[in-house]
């Protein structure tokens, strides 16, 4: 909650400005920015007062003089007052002008007290106006209102027995009349306008703080797309890297230890052109994966082509050259309709991270890979199964499990299911895809 007596920060940082607006300018209920009624029922509660603020009770206050002195110096033609109301009309209406002061801090009570001075004073009359308006500007119609019958009804006998026989007639009375019921709708006219300005910025107020969470939403989701991309990308190639290179170590200190047969020139140029190639293939991949990050997709320019179900015979091929064994079937019927890119592209990186966590964590398990359409047109199934090694296998590559994370995040923004587990010493990862886009998507 905003301190009443303390001018906020705005989104620059700096204090005592609203915007462009410097805070000496407007009134104190505004520059703090409160609540659209204070504690009290009033308009910002008490509030410091602004150097403009100052200004208009200083204003008020001069107003209220002038019309005390111009009264009083009449008084005595008021010959048809007793001389006991005469001799009150100046305190009580001198009390009423000093009494401006309190106005915003205590609206009510003020006004309250302005009901029996109100009545035996003229004098008092233009600090009653500045009473009557602040009375309706700060305090809700359901409390002021009331007040304001009570004023007139206190003021209606010194109308009906001086002001109608000797002060005009019933013009004067409607001229009282109107003078209550004029500042009071002014009053209550600006309270609605302060009321409104506060509404207005709590809004925005509140539309900024909206703003701001969804702009952080956006860039956390905009993150883990990102590191899904890099991890489905380069898990797969890193991980043929990290084989082909602990081969070549492997055999290369065998052979020195005299123990496997030494390696040829030809047997190391291969490895290194195998290791060579899956490092360029994994720098083309990743620069495709940035291309689409960077790629306005409204620009009209033709983005790199993603991986498809077409490659999955590629990526089995590529495990299969690593060492792996992996038993590879495909029965989707996709003669008359192909399953859509999006699903392709999924499935796809569901037999990656499959055939790399083989790789990792069951080196040398054989891996079954299975792509089928459950129901025809309805869902494609995807699994990556291998037996569990004996034991507990330390994982030479490191992993934290981000790439299933990913992966359950990738199948259900595609409207799919993901599990994972194992059984009777089979690890499996299944993922079954709607061949359709879901609802909204």
């Amino acid at each position: 909650m905003t301190d009443p007596g303390r001018p906020p920060r705005d989104s620059g940082g700096r204090s005592g400005e609203r915007g462009s607006v410097p805070r000496s300018i407007l009134p104190g209920a505004l520059a703090v920015h409160a609540d659209a009624s204070g504690e009290d029922g009033r308009v910002g509660g008490p509030v410091r007062r602004t150097a403009r603020d100052w200004a208009v009770d200083a204003l008020a206050f001069a107003w209220a003089v002038g019309i005390w002195a111009v009264l009083v110096s009449r008084l005595d033609t008021y010959d048809y007052l007793p001389d006991w109301l005469v001799a009150l009309d100046a305190p009580l209406g001198a009390v009423a002008c000093i009494a401006l002061w309190w106005r915003r801090r205590f609206p009510l009570l003020l006004a309250l007290i302005m009901v029996p001075v109100g009545a035996l004073t003229n004098s008092g009359s233009g600090a009653g106006i500045v009473i009557i308006l602040n009375l309706a500007l700060r305090v809700p119609w359901q409390r002021s209102l009331p007040v304001l019958c009570a004023m007139i009804a206190a003021v209606a006998p010194y109308v009906l027995i001086y002001s109608v026989p000797y002060e005009g007639g019933w013009a004067a009375a409607v001229f009282v009349l109107a003078y209550f019921l004029v500042f009071f709708a002014w009053g209550s006219a600006l309270r609605a306008r302060r009321l409104l300005v506060l509404k207005l910025r709590e809004d925005a107020d509140r539309e900024r703080t909206e703003h701001a969470r969804r702009l952080a939403e956006s860039r956390r989701a905009e993150r883990t797309a990102i590191a899904r991309e890099m991890h489905d990308v380069l898990a797969h190639r890193i991980s043929l890297l990290s084989v082909h290179a602990g081969a070549l170590a492997y055999r290369t200190r065998k052979s020195e230890a005299g123990s496997g047969a030494q390696l040829s020139g030809a047997e190391i140029a291969e490895s290194a052109q195998v290791i060579r190639d899956n490092a360029h293939q994994a720098l083309n991949e990743l620069r495709d994966v940035l291309y689409v990050l960077r790629t306005d997709t409204d620009s009209g320019e033709p983005a790199p082509p993603q991986p498809d179900m077409a490659d999955l015979l590629g990526l089995v091929d590529e495990a299969r050259a690593a060492g792996q064994t992996v038993d590879y079937g495909a029965e989707v019927d996709s003669a008359s309709e192909p399953p859509r890119p999006q699903l392709q592209r999924t499935a796809y990186r569901v037999v990656q991270e499959g055939l790399t966590n083989a790789r990792k964590h069951a080196p040398g398990s054989p891996v079954k890979v299975r792509v089928y359409a459950g129901s025809p047109r309805e869902e494609v199934t995807v699994e990556v199964s291998n037996p569990l090694p004996a034991g507990v296998a330390e994982s030479e590559i490191p992993g934290a499990g981000a790439g299933l994370t990913g992966l359950h995040e990738r199948v259900e923004l595609d409207g799919g299911t993901l599990r994972h587990g194992s059984v009777d010493g089979t690890f499996t990862l299944s993922a079954r895809l709607p061949w359709h886009s879901p609802p909204g998507r």
